[in-house]
């Protein structure tokens, strides 16, 4: 494999001494082809490489980094494995997604920047993804899609196997207009996509905070058995947030069971607001934390355990993880006004792949998405063989 950072000019000729060297890959960082117009260049380019038989990642890319094999021909160095498999026609939007998985700990398997897309494009990586045993999610930034009877077939077949999330910006006419101008893509009809997206249980996020939320909760969690969800904080105001956001996404807030209700009652201090969301007030320790949740995951019908450390609250980690082992419910974590403490405890969170999120809505919001998903059965023996 080569990697060109030349003038876009001298490229053909790197190409072609390439191919005398038995090259079968080449990554071509170079800009300044057809996204300034200078299609003729790219097309020459490309049929050069056929020829010799060469597949080409770019141009005007920004590499591939697949932590399998310890590949790295991107920047910025990730360093750290995950579950997340991200595809970015947009070098910045995919190296950003990358940059914070490493920051959380949580890691990725692979990033690969497009850039025009003249040879390997989204389909070859979501294709291959789906057979890739150390890739959980797919997360794909695109602008637009050159075949689209491929894109359905290889999308619709991989979204049964594992989650896609998908950013695809151009969703107005500006956008649209913006994305034809940026890598010479047609964005399509915006409308048409998301009922395709829809239809074949592939998440669609609408930002790049989305994008990495959605990213992060597939590579850790499965689909919730059902939309009720129990909502245990220290923090009044942050459990209001959640219940606002959880309707709004059409969760299920139900009110605490009567069993649950007679429980909570003689175990937990007086001050304790026992409702859904359960409120442990703003002096809870981390002994009320586990007397709440081993009720609430005992009595509780919920399907959904959103638990929202507000304030400094120690041991928060061993709490989560001990009780993620002995239940079947979805258990997410939302921390938030903690200091130095929140900082510890959330990242031996991340670093032990529990789900945490610094507000109550992005966690909301990243639970039902899960919802979008449909996933059958998959021959895991498949997988190990390939």
């Amino acid at each position: 494999m080569v990697v060109i950072i030349v003038p876009a000019a001298a490229v053909k000729e790197i190409i072609i001494e390439a191919g005398q060297k038995n090259a079968k890959g080449a990554i071509i960082i170079s800009g300044g082809f057809k996204e300034i117009g200078n299609q003729k260049l790219e097309d020459d380019l490309y049929d050069t490489a056929q020829k010799l038989g060469i597949r080409i990642i770019g141009p005007n890319c920004q590499g591939i980094n697949y932590r399998a094999n310890r590949l790295c021909a991107t920047w910025p160095l990730i360093d750290c494995d995950g579950k997340i498999g991200i595809v970015s026609q947009s070098g910045t939007i995919g190296a950003a997604i990358a940059q914070q998985a490493k920051d959380e700990n949580i890691g990725i398997s692979c990033f690969a920047s497009l850039g025009n897309k003249s040879d390997i494009d989204e389909i070859d990586f979501i294709d291959f993804f789906s057979l890739d045993i150390s890739t959980k999610a797919i997360s794909v930034n695109i602008e637009g899609v050159k075949d689209r009877k491929r894109f359905t077939r290889i999308l619709s077949s991989t979204a049964k196997k594992k989650p896609i999330i998908i950013l695809k910006p151009g969703r107005t006419d500006a956008g649209a207009k913006a994305v034809s101008s940026h890598t010479k893509s047609i964005a399509g009809n915006d409308m048409v996509f998301s009922v395709f997206c829809k239809k074949h249980g592939i998440i669609r996020s609408n930002d790049v905070t989305e994008f990495y939320d959605y990213s992060k909760i597939s590579s850790l969690c499965n689909k919730p058995n059902g939309k009720d969800i129990a909502i245990i904080t220290s923090s009044g105001g942050a459990g209001i947030i959640a219940v606002d956001t959880a309707v709004d996404c059409g969760l299920n807030v139900a009110p605490i069971e009567e069993e649950l209700d007679k429980e909570l009652h003689a175990s937990l201090p007086n001050q304790c607001v026992i409702s859904n969301p359960l409120d442990l007030t703003g002096d809870a320790n981390i002994e009320r934390y586990e007397v709440a949740l081993e009720k609430v995951l005992h009595y509780s019908k919920a399907d959904i355990i959103l638990v929202i450390f507000g304030d400094p609250i120690k041991n928060a980690y061993e709490l989560i993880k001990n009780n993620l082992n002995n239940s079947k419910k979805t258990i997410v974590a939302c921390y938030i006004g903690g200091g130095d403490i929140e900082k510890q405890e959330v990242k031996k969170m991340n670093s032990n792949g529990i789900p945490v999120f610094p507000t109550p809505e992005r966690a909301i919001k990243a639970i039902y998405s899960l919802f979008s998903l449909k996933i059958e059965n998959v021959d895991e023996r498949r997988h190990e063989q390939i």
